[in-house]
């Protein structure tokens, strides 16, 4: 198609810093030489196709700045891996704080937490504008975990300019039915909530879970326990702000167990936060079941990733299936990419289901909605489209 994907960045952190960077790491690549990716060429569109043409944040030491050094700065600690990253011309304007800064943070150092910009915070008003003179198509949601108010704050002014939105946290905003029927009302597509990395801890948890069920094996128990060191780490040290990250997560393993498991029996969330880890999270993963004839087993995992990277990928797939469904005409929740990128989309999917959908709704078989996909089923029934 050779048409630019204008994109909006809400939190200049490391998702923002690993997806700016894969940008420009893929520009020059050969199709062939290309992973990490569901295709380099989705819909018509490669990675190169994406522009960021604004950005918000809250650090003195991004605000005013081009995004392309924005994403190197402190407390950003996510690898480096493509340096050579091209200025975009978008200047990161100072955002609203609201509730995306915890208490706590302010314990802490400069090298590892944010440092509020002594700036006058924009008004929704300022917001839209900026979006609409920017000519931002599509706003992704990078803020910390627990910033509801903030989130609800940048999904209104994507509301109000008429610009589609990626929740990639866990506030829910994609499948909660109000939201929901907002942005479809207002003939804007949306895909959420919480993003799901490439090989994370819950897609990682959400396939043994699976296998234990395609195989017969009745679980029991289960825990998953995250440790790093970037600040959204630190940021979840605050309890308060992880009760919708613990939904999050929770459900999206329980929504492929044969069989609900009670809730002191599944344990899903963070752990720890662990400085020297940076942005390299480690993952730990028990199963307790019981095969043939009750004999009990166990397994356990561990998994080591570096975070960001990790969930760029999906963004930047994620990005490209809002354009299409922006060149469609779609509205609302696209319910078969939020099943495939998410953890908590409205409507959930085993992810061979939910692979499969996507790989049709690029095809353009199917719309916004998806139907008569039975939970767990072999997927004989028909789609219809939206």
């Amino acid at each position: 198609m050779g048409e630019k994907i204008r994109v909006g960045i809400v939190g200049v952190g490391n998702c923002a810093s690993a997806l700016v960077q894969g940008i420009n790491y893929y520009r020059d690549k050969d199709a062939k030489d290309v992973i990490g990716l569901m295709h380099y060429d989705l819909g018509g569109y490669t990675p190169s196709d994406i522009e960021i043409v604004c950005a918000f944040d809250i650090d003195k030491r991004k605000v005013g700045k081009d995004v392309a050094d924005a994403i190197f700065e402190k407390p950003n600690c996510t690898t480096v891996f493509c340096r050579d990253v091209k200025k975009t011309g978008a200047i990161v304007k100072m955002g609203r704080v609201l509730d995306g800064v915890s208490e706590h943070m302010k314990e802490y150092d400069e090298d590892h937490t944010f440092v509020v910009a002594d700036e006058k915070e924009p008004t929704k008003e300022e917001v839209v504008k900026h979006l609409k003179d920017t000519g931002c198509e599509i706003l992704i949601n990078y803020l910390p975990v627990g910033s509801e108010e903030a989130t609800k704050f940048y999904a209104e002014c994507a509301l109000e300019a008429g610009v589609a939105f990626f929740n990639a946290i866990p506030v829910f905003i994609a499948s909660n039915e109000l939201w929901a029927k907002r942005f479809e009302k207002a003939g804007i597509p949306i895909i959420g909530d919480d993003i799901k990395s490439q090989v994370g801890a819950t897609i990682t948890h959400r396939v043994l879970v699976d296998l234990f069920r395609r195989r017969g094996v009745k679980l029991e128990r289960t825990y998953q326990l995250n440790t790093g060191g970037n600040t959204d780490f630190l940021n979840m040290l605050n309890r308060t702000r992880l009760k919708s990250k613990k939904i999050s997560k929770t459900e999206a393993v329980q929504a492929v167990a044969a069989e609900r498991l009670d809730d002191e029996n599944i344990h899903v969330g963070p752990s720890d936060y662990v400085p020297w880890q940076k942005d390299n999270k480690i993952c730990f993963i028990r199963m307790d079941g019981k095969l043939f004839g009750d004999v009990p087993m166990n397994l356990e995992l561990r998994l080591s990733v570096e975070d960001s990277p990790n969930s760029a990928g999906v963004v930047i797939d994620g990005i490209r299936c809002l354009k299409l469904a922006l060149d469609r005409g779609l509205a609302g929740v696209l319910e078969a990419p939020s099943a495939y990128f998410c953890k908590h989309p409205i409507k959930q999917f085993t992810d061979d289901e939910a692979y499969e959908l996507v790989e049709e709704f690029i095809k353009g078989n199917i719309g916004a909605k998806v139907y008569e996909v039975p939970h767990h089923s072999s997927r004989q029934g028909k789609q219809a489209t939206a």
